[in-house]
This record gives C-alpha cells, sequence and structure tokens, in this order.
C-alpha cells in the first residue's frame, strides 16, 4: 500500500503471528527494492492491550520506527480490506501512544495525532530538557543550518532553505539524521516556503532514506513553519493542541511471501 507515494508492505500479524526476534532481519528482506518486495517500511497488524489494535512499523534497515504518518493511514484501509475492521472510526495503539483513525465519506483517512512535542526531552535532543529546538544552529561537519526540533510521536529536524531542488538530500539527509544531539536518530526535511500556506518538502527518513513522502513529517513541517514566522496553521489543530492529518491511502497489490 501506500500514501501519497510512501509505501510500506502491510502484514495481518493476527491471524499470521510473527516472531519478534525476525522482524529486523524480515524488514531488511522483504522491504529490499531489488532483492525483496520493496518498501519504504514493513508494518504488523496486531491485536492491541488497550484498544482493538496495535500498528507496528519497521524500516527498511531493521530499525522500528515509533510512528509512521502515511503508514497509518494505510493501517486502517488495511484492517477493513482485510476484514478485521468495518467501523469508520477505530483506535490503535503505536509507539507513540494510542492514535484514532476515521474514515471520512471520501475514503481518505483522518488521523488525530496528538499534540506536537516541542521540548527537547519529548523529541529528544540533547541539552535542557525542558527547552525548545527553534532556529538552532546545528553543525555537523561543515554544515550549519538553522533547525527546528518537532516530535510527532517520533522526532523530526526541519531545515527551511531558498531552494529545496538544489539541496544534495542523498548527502545532507543521513549527516543530519545522525547528529550526535539526536541520541535516537532523527528524520530530516529540508523546505522552502512559496508563501504563508503552501510549502515544498524533501524529506530524508530515519533509517528509510529518501522518501516521497512522509506524513509526520509533513505535520512537523506546518508546526515549524508556524513556530517561525513563516507559514499560517495549515494544519487543523483541536483545543486540545493536538494535529490532525488526513491523507489518502492505496492498495497496489496483495502477494504471499515464502
Amino acid at each position: 500500500m501506500h500514501g501519497i507515494g510512501n509505501d510500506f508492505v502491510m502484514v495481518d500479524a493476527i491471524r499470521h503471528p510473527i516472531d519478534d526476534a525476525s522482524l529486523p532481519e524480515l524488514s531488511r528482506k522483504i522491504c529490499d527494492r531489488r532483492f525483496g518486495v520493496g518498501s519504504d517500511g514493513l508494518i504488523l497488524a496486531r491485536k492491541g492491550a488497550s484498544a482493538p489494535f496495535e500498528m507496528r512499523m519497521f524500516n527498511p534497515d531493521g530499525s522500528e520506527s515509533e510512528m509512521c504518518g502515511n503508514g497509518i493511514r494505510c493501517f486502517s484501509q488495511f484492517l477493513k480490506k482485510q476484514g478485521l475492521w468495518d467501523a469508520d472510526r477505530v483506535d490503535v495503539e503505536t509507539g507513540a501512544g494510542t492514535l484514532t483513525l476515521e474514515t471520512m465519506p471520501d475514503g481518505q483517512v483522518r488521523v488525530d495525532m496528538g499534540p506536537a512535542r516541542l521540548s527537547r526531552a519529548e523529541i529528544p535532543v540533547l541539552g535542557d530538557p525542558s527547552s525548545s529546538y527553534i532556529a538552532v544552529p546545528t553543525v555537523v561537519q561543515s554544515l550549519c543550518m538553522e533547525g527546528t526540533a518537532v516530535s510527532m510521536g517520533n522526532p523530526h529536524l526541519v531545515f527551511f532553505v531558498e531552494d529545496v531542488a538544489a539541496v544534495p538530500l542523498e548527502t545532507w539527509g543521513p549527516l543530519y539524521e545522525r547528529h550526535p544531539d539526536f541520541p535516537n536518530r532523527t528524520n530530516v526535511h529540508f523546505v522552502q516556503v512559496v508563501c504563508s500556506t503552501h510549502l515544498i518538502q524533501r524529506t530524508w527518513e530515519r533509517g528509510a532514506g529518501i522518501t516521497l513522502a512522509c506524513g509526520t513529517g509533513a505535520c512537523a513541517c506546518a508546526v515549524a513553519g508556524f513556530l517561525n514566522g513563516l507559514t499560517e496553521r495549515s494544519v487543523t489543530y483541536l483545543e486540545s493542541g493536538h494535529v490532525l492529518m488526513t491523507g489518502p491511502a492505496e492498495t497496489v497489490f496483495v502477494g504471499s511471501w515464502g
């Protein structure tokens, strides 16, 4: 399945349980675009402890991610296609907490992403745990750029640039992903502000590399733009401070792995 080009191998691990110890290696194999199926991640549907379902997501390098915005929209549609859930609203446990997914009348999925986390302790980033990380000069090797860090349940580092197409993403992305101030590594986004309601985003995802889209990243970039006074509140905020993300999820093909 894919959400605006961010693609995933979805597995029903309720009816077809998989041993936890095998998941990192399985993810490395199945996500390989030459010798496996090929995807930006492996997502498993399991029964939840306190919610009806749990989503687990593994990156192509075998590491596990707390959350995935495009992936959880696919997860919602996957539950229906597998006959595991037939209501338009469902709660799902993730590494970022329990999230509520809702299928809209037009078939898109809306996700209550919870609040953006802005303190260094929540992201996490080294330094004063109660302080934020907004427009901070962020140095790695010979690069020094002002970065803003936001967590949407997983860490994001956002840089605003004049021309996003000129960014050598395959070089700068992995350098900033492993910046020493981010103990759990971080997703990295370079963003061009076209106007106060239009951003162009290029993404290097932690554990996956360059991807066509990143749902949690899009939310983080919108929040970072607002925090830096560059954009309007183009995402939907609830009075609770939660961010709502809405978008499509599409099935590409169905197969078996043997």
